[in-house]
């Protein structure tokens, strides 16, 4: 029986259980922690290289079999798009091992007729430039989130977004989440709300300014935990329900939960996973979010509503929506333009 190196074996588990609504970047957190640091490395190339590019490989598969790829079940499609990027977009990786240890997985997890399908179709695989036949399939974009980003930014902004989105992202904090928390202007002694603080990146960094009046909260309890070892106030609280406090925060921070369409080269299944309803869903609970949160920011105080998505239902029309005539000033940073992911930041103040 073949080998199967622990890199290919690692990154089709990844794959396989983010089809059935997992994280990537849990699951490889979790699985390629024993592997070796060459193996590892190889496990991420190909689980965010496969997510990265999805629709364009399932075109590709087509291409090179004749059939619809959404034909076969899932763990032989995933085994095509892993054979497929390997082979396409990686310089290093000899094609034979990627054909050979994707037809033994197939063997292990699957029936042995995928095996025959799978190495029927990757050894038609070739490297030669190919015509995508629509920009979404080339952008590696599902096609009505290319139409929307088409209207809402127009094509050449598009592109470059959708691009930048097939790059590794930097790692450590993203230069996008550590331009938040400046906006707050904090100075030792201010009473100071983080509303959905999980996993505390943003509480941490807030937190260098000195000695601040903090309590962090989050409908997470467990995200929070981390948060225990500097010693403040956590809340296990729904920040979209009334909140138990009085109107006296200096500065609050409502980094609230969104689509996360600024982070797509970050985690990449998000296209797949969302739909045109989702955005209508969190502006819901977004709008209900800040309103809490301006009940209990203090005159003179000032509150910034950030998220993570390039989505204007998520954004300026959350802000509109709830700020009335309150003095708002709005930012957006754009991948491929603004360093690191996409961010919405508004900063709201409250008259005295």
């Amino acid at each position: 029986m073949a080998l199967i190196s622990p890199a290919r074996r690692v990154a089709f588990e990844v794959l396989r259980r983010v089809h059935g609504g997992g994280h990537s970047d849990t699951l490889l957190h979790e699985l390629a922690k024993p592997l070796a640091p060459r193996d590892a490395a190889l496990a991420h190339e190909i689980v965010y290289g496969v997510l990265r590019h999805q629709n364009q490989l399932d075109w590709l598969a087509q291409h090179f079999s004749g059939r619809q790829i959404l034909t076969v079940d899932e763990p032989t499609a995933i085994l095509l798009r892993m054979g497929l990027y390997q082979m396409r977009y990686l310089a290093r990786i000899p094609a034979h091992a990627a054909v050979m240890e994707a037809v033994e997985l197939a063997k292990r997890s699957s029936k042995r007729a995928a095996a025959g399908l799978v190495n029927a179709v990757l050894r038609k695989v070739h490297k030669r430039q190919l015509n995508f036949p629509d920009p979404a399939i080339e952008l590696c974009l599902p096609d009505w989130l290319y139409q929307r980003w088409l209207s809402q930014f127009g094509e050449q902004q598009t592109r470059t977004i959708a691009l930048t989105f097939l790059k590794p992202p930097e790692k450590g904090m993203d230069p996008g989440a550590r331009s938040v928390v400046p906006h707050l202007n904090l100075v030792p002694g201010h009473r100071y709300l983080d509303l959905c603080a999980a996993p505390g990146n943003k509480t941490w960094q807030a937190l260098k300014t000195g000695d601040l009046k903090a309590i962090a909260c989050d409908r997470s309890f467990k995200r929070l935990l981390p948060l225990q070892q500097i010693g403040i106030p956590l809340v296990h609280l729904d920040a979209a329900q009334p909140l138990p406090f009085k109107p006296s925060f200096d500065r609050i921070l409502a980094d609230a939960p969104c689509s996360g369409t600024g982070t797509l080269g970050r985690n990449p299944e998000i296209k797949w996973k969302l739909t045109p309803e989702d955005f209508a869903r969190q502006q819901a609970r977004q709008t209900q979010i800040l309103k809490n949160a301006l009940d209990v920011l203090a005159p003179g105080g000032t509150l910034v509503y950030s998220t993570c998505s390039l989505e204007k239902e998520e954004n300026e029309d959350v802000v509109r929506a709830v700020c009335g005539e309150l003095p708002v000033e709005m930012h957006r940073r754009t991948p491929g333009i603004d360093p690191g992911d996409g961010f919405f930041i508004a900063i709201i103040r409250k008259p005295s």
